[in-house]
């Protein structure tokens, strides 16, 4: 029989909006006006899907003010988003570090390496809070000590064509964190844009769990999502028009529906302050030939205006992944918990997003475990989701299990299975 895959972080098929999605392209290719949909788009991206995004995203997050349209940018999704805001906010000379909150998404490394941050990349903890502020702050103050403070000029930079350079870039996903499944709580987001708007840093917030969000207990009342990090920028103290401030923020919402729709539409969305949202539609790979995904983002346009893909999160995605979070963590606490293991970042007010994060019983190798089991059952050992020669916080005991990928059904067989763990721990 084929391995149980709980590594794989992608929705199951069976999960995706097939229906809808053939039905939006049907309207949107047989309209009369679908011409300029199959042209090149504007480099901020589809009138269209920037006006239902609008409207979804001022609905479903109640932010202190409506989220206008010239606070967005179409994107390619949140990976090749994350490109963008490199390439058109930070240089490899002048920005002096790039910190991920860790456990961390293992595949954003590539990303900054490939904006030359390799040996720019820093490990920062979590708390029991999302994020543990003062280490963080401490390194800041320590990289800023390490070496001479390049003013921000043209002769310190390798793009001195650019509207705004951060000195530093701070990476978080604050709802149901990839790999941990923490919710960063509302204080630490606050904290966190105040130690930006110290040391002029960017954060780059990965939001493309918030939708995927349940009660702990079946039949409860789903919770609202909190104040994202780009909210608390704009809200907190007169935002980026504060006195002294640039304009830009310090806080950029990276959105996509690969988690909420399907993976294959590669569109996605940033949220910022207008300045800020306008120079990311402006690198060059935008600029030639408009923004990503033009003829997918007026699909997405069309199942947002319509409400069915607000209903197929409600009513499919939600509840479905409730359930198999909820057989993937009776497995844990069956197998694993007695031994000495345990689950961490389950929110007592809400749950959500993808994963679940194991710390196994004391002195079991993940890497090892993972090695042993994997032709029955694939997980992720902790190890992927250090930063690549950093070595300061590491997770040599822990694992992140998927629920995503495999139906109830193989969740439920994947409990058997899961024996193996328990054979291999001491």
């Amino acid at each position: 029989m084929p391995p149980i895959n709980l590594l794989r972080g992608w929705p199951h098929p069976s999960l995706l909006p097939t229906p809808h999605i053939r039905a939006a392209s049907a309207a949107v290719l047989f309209s009369p006006s679908s011409a300029p949909t199959l042209l090149y788009g504007p480099d901020e991206g589809h009138p269209a899907l920037l006006s239902a995004l609008s409207r979804w995203l001022t609905t479903s997050y109640a932010p202190p003010a409506p989220v206008a349209v010239n606070r967005l940018a179409v994107t390619g999704g949140a990976s090749q988003s994350l490109g963008c805001i490199l390439q058109a906010v930070t240089d490899p000379v002048y920005t002096r570090g790039v910190w991920c909150i860790v456990p961390a998404y293992m595949l954003a490394f590539p990303i900054f390496a490939d904006a030359g941050f390799a040996g720019k990349m820093r490990g920062v903890p979590e708390d029991d809070e999302g994020v543990d502020i003062g280490f963080l702050r401490k390194a800041m103050q320590e990289c800023e000590r390490s070496g001479d403070i390049k003013e921000e000029t043209p002769e310190t930079r390798l793009k001195p064509g650019a509207a705004k350079i951060y000195r530093h870039v701070v990476y978080a996903v604050p709802a149901f964190a990839n790999p941990s499944a923490k919710t960063m709580s509302g204080r630490r987001r606050e904290e966190l844009i105040r130690l930006a708007r110290e040391f002029d840093a960017l954060v780059v917030a990965d939001d493309v769990y918030d939708h995927l969000r349940w009660p702990p207990v079946p039949g409860g009342r789903v919770p609202a999502p909190r104040a994202r990090v780009v909210d608390v920028d704009r809200d907190l103290e007169g935002g980026a028009e504060r006195e002294g401030a640039d304009g830009f923020g310090n806080a950029l919402s990276n959105g996509s529906f690969s988690k909420i729709c399907a993976p294959g539409v590669r569109t996605g969305w940033v949220e910022g302050t207008p300045k800020l949202a306008y120079a990311i539609s402006q690198t060059g790979t935008t600029r030639s030939g408009g923004a990503a995904s033009q003829l997918a983002a007026a699909f997405m346009a069309h199942m947002l205006d319509t409400g069915v893909l607000q209903d197929h999160i409600t009513n499919v995605l939600q509840p479905a992944y409730a359930a198999r979070q909820r057989i993937l963590l009776d497995a844990v606490e069956t197998y694993l918990v007695p031994l000495g293991g345990r689950v961490d970042g389950l929110d007592e007010e809400v749950r959500g997003g993808y994963f679940v994060w194991v710390h196994l019983p004391k002195g079991v190798s993940a890497v090892a475990l993972a090695a042993r089991v994997k032709e029955e059952v694939i997980v992720a050992p902790g190890a992927m989701f250090e930063v690549p020669g950093d070595g300061v916080v590491r997770f040599p005991e822990d694992l992140r299990l998927c629920f995503a990928w495999e139906e109830v059904d193989g969740l439920a067989e994947g409990q058997r299975r899961r024996h193996h763990l328990s054979e291999e721990a001491p």
